[in-house]
């Protein structure tokens, strides 16, 4: 049973206060000084690390709609990681595009607590709340370069994820019409009374909560807003809206469909299965014929939203563990990759393109290899974080008898393979572009060496936090 403790909101209590001081002292910066925004937010980020370590295996409740159990720790965890990963990337890259230091950090900030919030919310009205919150921070954040590129992309977002957000009230309003109640631990109680009723408005309700769901991890065919916004974001964004709205979203659908509605598995189970099988198809196919690295990355993206969808799907204990260890593989190998975009750029030009990577290895071969790795692990080939992300994946599928499943993942993850080699034979065999890159500052190559120390840590031992992981989805399933 949980206890009541108001322990359970102290993380992203931290972040909002690191958010709130950054407000301030962009107020009080006077013009032409450069203070290190970012701190604030690296110390509330690692204050909220510390106090969800000392949370876990508490499994404490605050407010009466937050649950502070591992599940919500861990994903708390793997946030704090990608909003750690993000401000260090940031730092060699607002300034030089020129984005407004304070709003961005905020931004970021405020955006984080919104993840944690979903991550850990026990009610489905603080689901769309936490929702908002995260979502209008990441529209703003797409659009601060205020150029025509990323205001059209901050408008596609806004108002298709608008249209989303609607289709999830109305579940959360059916949901409530049918059990009275918003807590998942009232709904899922009741779910489980009436779970051979076959009441209609059920079924309604858990189809309006899929679609507000879908459109977040950018499954097909909710999936439209994802290459644009990605395009046109500035790179640093794209890299933590493609990792931080996917760990919360599938946190909370995960503990939303694996336990609240659990007891209708059976209703909603083939309409995930297709979910994923379309998702990995066009995220594949359609990328393999992008020479835009960003659009590309955004299909893969894609695609990966789809292999999660093959564990959601399967739903036994090796499937649970791994929507939580591919998670942070993901996070981890996305950012990366989409760091060395970022930092290879410059005010003039995104440097995005296929063709701004030939010959790389001759010109920055450091960032080459980084980059490399990163690439590597997002087609799943060993000693790779990706490669157990995936093969966990499909063990799970293929031991629950989704063997069709199974093998759509693995013909589609090969495909997807090609266009990640065809990125790393033009860095290595192609001639160099035209125009050298930048040299990436020595805070970007600390936040990229750390982020591939730990892909190949999880690639080569990821037994820890697969044991890790089977805690935490012990504490709701």
């Amino acid at each position: 049973m949980l206890n009541t403790d108001l322990d359970a909101v102290i993380p992203m209590l931290l972040v909002t206060l690191a958010a709130l001081a950054t407000m301030i002292a962009e107020a009080f910066r006077k013009p032409g000084e450069h203070p290190p925004m970012g701190l604030f937010g690296l110390i509330g980020l690692v204050a909220a690390a510390v106090t969800s370590t000392y949370l876990w295996n508490r499994n404490v409740v605050g407010f009466g709609v937050i649950i502070a159990d591992n599940f919500g720790l861990f994903v708390t965890l793997v946030l704090v990681i990608v909003g750690i990963l993000t401000i260090m990337f940031s730092s060699a890259v607002v300034e030089r595009d020129g984005m407004p230091a304070g709003e961005y950090y905020t931004l970021v900030l405020f955006a984080l607590v919104g993840m944690m919030m979903m991550a850990t919310a026990g009610d489905l009205l603080v689901v769309f709340i936490s929702l908002e919150i995260l979502s209008l921070a990441v529209y703003v954040l797409t659009g601060i370069r205020r150029d025509r590129a990323g205001t059209e992309a901050a408008f596609k977002y806004f108002l298709l994820g608008s249209f989303s957000s609607a289709f999830f009230l109305y579940g959360i309003a059916f949901t409530y019409g049918v059990t009275g109640s918003t807590k998942l631990l009232d709904v899922g109680s009741y779910f489980s009374a009436q779970s051979l009723s076959g009441d209609p408005m059920i079924l309604i309700a858990m189809g309006l909560l899929l679609v507000g769901f879908a459109f977040k991890i950018s499954a097909v065919p909710f999936h439209m807003w994802t290459p644009d916004a990605y395009e046109g974001a500035p790179a640093i964004v794209t890299g933590f809206m493609s990792t931080g709205v996917k760990v919360a979203a599938f946190a909370a659908f995960a503990r939303v469909f694996l336990s609240t509605l659990e007891p209708f598995k059976n209703d909603w189970t083939p309409l995930v299965a297709g979910l994923a099988v379309l998702t990995m198809f066009l995220g594949t196919v359609v990328g393999v014929a992008q020479s835009n690295l960003k659009r590309m990355l955004g299909y893969s993206s894609i695609a990966h939203g789809g292999y999660l969808l093959v564990a959601l799907v399967s739903a036994n204990e090796l499937g649970k563990q791994a929507i939580l260890f591919y998670l942070l593989s993901y996070a981890l190998t996305n950012l990366a990759a989409f760091g060395v975009i970022a930092l290879l750029g410059t005010r003039e030009r995104g440097n995005d393109e296929l063709r701004d990577y030939a010959g790389l290895w001759y010109t920055r071969p450091g960032v080459a290899a980084l980059m490399t790795v990163a690439l590597l692990s997002l087609g799943g080939l060993p000693p790779t974080a990706g490669f157990f992300a995936k093969y966990y994946i499909f063990l799970a599928a293929v031991s629950a008898g989704y063997y069709g499943l199974a093998i759509v993942g693995v013909l589609t993850s090969v495909v997807s393979v090609f266009f990640y080699l065809r990125v790393v034979v033009n860095m290595y065999m192609a001639e160099p572009a035209t125009q050298t890159p930048p040299r990436v500052s020595g805070f970007g190559v600390a936040a990229l060496t750390l982020a591939i120390v730990a892909i190949f840590y999880l690639g080569i031992l990821p037994t820890p936090v697969i044991n890790l992981a089977s805690q935490s989805i012990s504490t709701i399933f």
